[in-house]
Formats: structure tokens, sequence, C-alpha cells
């Protein structure tokens, strides 16, 4: 089938997602991976330059909106403070006061900014960028501190795109993000149909391995509706812990061939949508 933007994205988050640990990356070889991921989705290239004109002009405007928000906040900013200092300086309370409710009100604007810059998209899970800047060193992208990691991937999930539409397909991926979150830890959107769970320090891996079998069977009870049939979603997963200084690429490798034992266990279980 012909690709379309969302597909695009997808398929680039599951490219970048590859190509991660690799020392040395051209652009033939990512274009390689980019192929091969798109022939193994059933997916063509043929309005590739039209699409990528599309993304660029969106990202664009993204950024121009961000800029000028930003702009437009550091001036509210420098004129509370001019007249912050020439309130104090003649004691007038009154527009103190007022510099006071309008400080509040930008501290709100700047908090929902970032919050924005923080948040995947469609789930709403928090994205790459939240990860790098709250729990990553640069440039070595290692651990700031000590933690259980958790690699979350759908099972089936081409099956549920092939059988029922990539618009179902969004929704169960929005089901889930909402499902992780109950647990209370953040959730990353890692890839397509990836996720990544960061417990704190003072959850052991077996605590968190618990957790998320518990969560998986909860998920496993319930029905989701597409048109006229119902079916059922669940995923694999595989946890390390980390410490202060690791790589988030050797964590997140090591998380990863855990999850290959249990994707390859539930799936002796659970045998399809």
């Amino acid at each position: 089938m012909n690709i379309d933007e969302k597909q695009l994205k997808m398929l680039s988050n599951e490219v970048k997602s590859s190509i991660e640990a690799l020392p040395i990356v051209t652009p033939t070889l990512y274009r390689s991976i980019f192929e091969e991921y798109a022939k193994k989705n059933h997916l063509e290239l043929e309005d590739e330059e039209k699409l990528s004109e599309n993304v660029v002009r969106q990202e664009c405007s993204k950024l121009t909106t961000l800029q000028e928000n930003t702009y437009a906040n550091a001036n509210k900013l420098s004129e509370s403070t001019d007249q912050a200092i020439s309130a104090i300086q003649n004691k007038d309370e009154v527009t103190l006061q007022s510099i006071l409710t309008e400080t509040q009100k930008l501290r709100s604007e700047l908090e929902s900014l970032r919050e924005s810059l923080y948040k995947d998209e469609l789930t709403n899970a928090l994205n790459r960028k939240w990860l790098h800047d709250k729990f990553l060193l640069d440039p070595e992208n290692s651990f700031k501190s000590n933690g259980t990691l958790a690699i979350i991937d759908l099972n089936y999930f081409k099956e549920v795109n092939d059988t029922h539409g990539h618009i179902i397909g969004d929704k169960v991926l929005i089901f889930i993000t909402n499902e992780l979150k109950k647990i209370g830890f953040p959730i990353i959107r890692y890839g397509g149909d990836e996720f990544l769970v960061l417990f704190k320090e003072s959850t052991t891996q077996s605590q968190a391995n618990a957790i998320l079998i518990k969560l998986r069977e909860t998920i496993l009870s319930k029905k989701l509706k597409a048109h006229n049939t119902t079916f059922t979603v669940s995923f694999s997963f595989g946890t390390t812990a980390f410490k202060e200084g690791d790589l988030l690429t050797r964590v997140v490798d090591i998380a990863d061939k855990n999850m290959y034992h249990d994707k390859t266990e539930i799936k002796k279980r659970v045998t399809g949508i």
C-alpha cells in the first residue's frame, strides 16, 4: 500500500530505533534499512518526495510557533521584571500584585510549553527528548542515576493494523499507553510500538517484572472493539537494572534480549489477537 504521513512517522521511528546501537550510519546504509522496514510492513515509497516536503513544512511550522511563543514569553518576563523593580522602588503594592498575577500566568504558559516539548503527539506518552533531558548525561547518553528499565513491545501489532487498519492501531497504542500510566512510573514511547518504563531505584527488577506481569494479565482480560468485532492485545517485556554512568544503548540492548525470552513464552499462550 502507499505510505501516508502517519505511517512514515511510525516507519521512521522503527528505523531510528534499529540504528541507534550502530557506531556508524551512512546515507546508503540508512536508506537500505529504511527500505527493508518499508518492505516488511508492505509499504510503498512512491510519493516519498512529496511526503518529505510535507513533513519538513509541518516541522518548520512547529519550530516557528515555538520560537514565537518563547520570544513573546521572554518579552513578557522582561517587562514584568522592569515593572517589578520600579514598583519595589516606589513601594507600589497594587502594581506588585498585578505583576504577581501576570507572572503566575506566564509560569503556567511556560510549563505548558515545556510539557508539549516532552510529549509524544499520538499517545501523549513522554518522548525521547524527555528521556535525554531528564535521565541522561550528554554527550555519552549515560544514566544520571540508578534504577530499573523495562522495554515493552506489543504482540501481533502488525496483525492489528492489517486486520483492523491503522486508525484502530493508533487507538491501541493510546490504550496501551493509558494502561501503562496506571503503574505510576514514567512511560516513554521509544519507537513505533515500543515503550520504555523507568522504575525508581527502590523498585527491584523482580518487583518490576511482577508489576508488568500483573498489568499484562489485566490488559489481556479486556476486549477491544473494532467495527463489529472484538479482539485482545498483549505485550512482551524485558527488564534490567542500570547504574549511574551506564550507557542507554547498552541498557536497552540487555532489556531487549531479556524481552526475547518473554516474547517466546507469552506467544506459546497468546497466539494472536
